[in-house]
């Protein structure tokens, strides 16, 4: 079976199997589960989300501005910087 997955999400899965030192096709079957398994969950009313915070410098030049393609190149380049220390 072939799926096609925007590039950005692949990208995280591929990160996230390499610092679990998990097999890609493991991995995604397991995401998988657990999103049809929270399908089965009651949603709770007002329960709240936690947003990943994003440090930028005061002065950002309008080619900065922060975009949700921003955002997401910023969340996974933090990613990466993590996966990559020791």
């Amino acid at each position: 079976m072939t799926v096609e997955l925007p590039d950005d999400l692949i990208r995280a899965i591929k990160l996230r199997a390499v610092r679990e030192n998990r097999k890609l096709k493991d991995l995604v079957a397991e995401l998988l589960r657990r999103g049809l398994d929270a399908d089965a969950e009651p949603v709770r009313k007002g329960a709240r989300v936690q947003l990943p915070l994003v440090h930028t410098s005061p002065a950002i030049s309008p080619d900065r501005e922060m975009t949700p393609e921003r955002v997401a190149e910023l969340l996974l380049q933090e990613e990466v910087d993590k996966a990559l220390r020791p």
